[in-house]
């Protein structure tokens, strides 16, 4: 007699548990394509920088725009809470690990000034540079005029979940589909990770979603509150919702797969589960440009009442540009994500993004089941 069931369980699935069939045709790296388009803005290569205030600065958001990415300036930080962001950056890097969150807790409770966020677009701009700002649904209306104003590009409304429709006290909260139509810019939203709730937002009229909860490496969401889905499924439910969309409207509306993203191979896998873009956080943090000084943390770290992240050591590995697109001195992957990407397109046969998104993926054992277990335990590089 079969058990009665309170609900069924799904399997879901991370970056580790699956891997990405190479194609019955092949094609040179150098013929590939990895552009992205969000509104009129194209992006040579589909790479987000984070809105971390270690990571994303006025100066490392025009490096990332020059090298043809797009860093993402997080306007409730440090960086428009203070006239001289880098000194407070300087006393949280210098902290000792046990006082981090409470020392967090105190810089952020400084008041967000509307006139360091027009300052920091603007230099932004005056480097020649794409500016894409972050902002929480909460202080969405107030902040996203200023930035637009100042010459900002993008408009990214982001948060742990975010929904299109919200239950709460106040008369009347963000309406996204409103801000859509008032906003002279692409608006990107996130996070989700559900196929229904990706559909509702992109009805809304959006022209990006970010994708994830719970997966980076300095979030603790599914720790402290349980919430969360690996990336992977996440991904694919996503990546439906957007061919449904598009099949409904005929309008294509990127998805973007944001956090839990350690190596070459995750991020190619992001792409082969339906991603358009990933955003990557602490693999950037790590670059000697960053204002983080070799350290990191989320934007929900320093909340004052239920902080959900932590600073972590990311040390420094070389510049961004070394990063991005190498050369490699190391073969753990986490050096010339462009390159991985680019070499993994050519084993697969996809010529751009859309292609590699076809490309087969299985449910794969672990990695270290299959002859790699003296590359660990002997740490080679």
């Amino acid at each position: 007699m079969d058990r009665p069931q309170f609900k069924t369980i799904r399997r879901a699935y991370g970056f580790d548990e699956i891997a990405i069939v190479p194609g019955d045709v092949t094609v040179n790296p150098d013929q590939t394509s990895t552009e992205l388009h969000i509104g009129e803005v194209t992006l040579r290569i589909p790479i987000f920088a984070a809105a971390l205030d270690a990571l994303v600065s006025p100066k490392t958001a025009a490096l990332m725009s020059e090298l043809g990415g797009l860093a993402v300036m997080n306007l409730e930080g440090l960086q428009t809470r203070y006239d001289k962001p880098d000194e407070v950056l300087e006393e949280i890097a210098k902290v000792a690990p046990k006082e981090a969150t409470t020392t967090l807790q105190r810089l952020y409770s400084a008041p967000i000034q509307d006139r360091y966020v027009a300052d920091r677009v603007r230099e932004i701009k005056r480097a020649g540079a794409l500016c894409a700002v972050s902002m929480t649904p909460a202080t969405t209306k107030r902040l996203a005029a200023v930035a637009v104003e100042a010459g900002a590009d993008i408009i990214v409304v982001q948060s742990t979940v975010t929904t299109a429709r919200h239950i709460s006290k106040s008369m009347k909260g963000l309406v996204i589909s409103d801000l859509v139509q008032s906003i002279k810019a692409p608006v990107l939203v996130g996070n989700a990770v559900s196929y229904s709730s990706s559909l509702e937002l992109m009805e809304t009229g959006i022209a990006g979603l970010l994708v994830g909860v719970g997966p980076g490496a300095i979030c603790t969401t599914r720790e402290v509150i349980g919430v969360g889905v690996p990336q992977v499924t996440a991904t694919m439910d996503c990546a439906a919702a957007r061919e449904e969309y598009y099949r409904r409207t005929g309008r294509y509306v990127p998805i973007i797969t944001d956090g839990g993203i350690r190596t070459g191979g995750d991020l190619c896998k992001s792409f082969a589960s339906g991603a358009d873009g990933v955003m990557l956080g602490s693999q950037l943090a790590g670059c000697t440009e960053a204002p983080g000084r070799g350290y990191s943390w989320g934007m929900a770290s320093p909340h004052m009442d239920l902080p959900r992240g932590t600073r972590i050591k990311v040390g420094q590995k070389g510049p961004l540009k070394k990063i991005l697109f190498g050369p490699s001195t190391t073969s753990d992957g986490t050096e010339n994500y462009v390159g991985a990407l680019k070499t993994c397109m050519g084993y697969c046969g996809a010529v751009t993004i859309r292609d590699l998104q076809r490309a087969e993926v299985i449910v794969a054992p672990a990695i270290r089941t299959e002859g790699k277990y003296l590359q660990m335990t002997q740490s080679v590089n």
